[in-house]
């Protein structure tokens, strides 16, 4: 399996499942990590399996999603 595509796919249904839209999840991003950069166009990127996300990325978005690191690199 590809694990950008996993990553993407966990990113999603964790955004989906806590009721957030694209835009609301950047605003947490941003609201947590005010120094890092985020937009619309990178969750995007991100949930379809086309950008290759830093550790540091994923903590960040771990952490805005309510879930652990291990939860978003989960192959299912």
């Amino acid at each position: 399996m590809d694990i950008q595509r996993a990553v993407g796919r966990n990113v999603r249904k964790y955004r989906l499942a806590a009721k957030l839209s694209q835009e609301e999840l950047v605003k947490k991003l941003k609201d947590g990590a005010p120094d890092e950069w985020f937009d619309q166009a990178y969750i995007s990127r991100l949930e379809n399996g086309s950008w290759n996300v830093t550790i540091k990325t994923l903590w960040h978005v771990s952490k805005a999603l309510g879930v652990t690191v291990s939860q978003l690199v989960e192959e299912t």
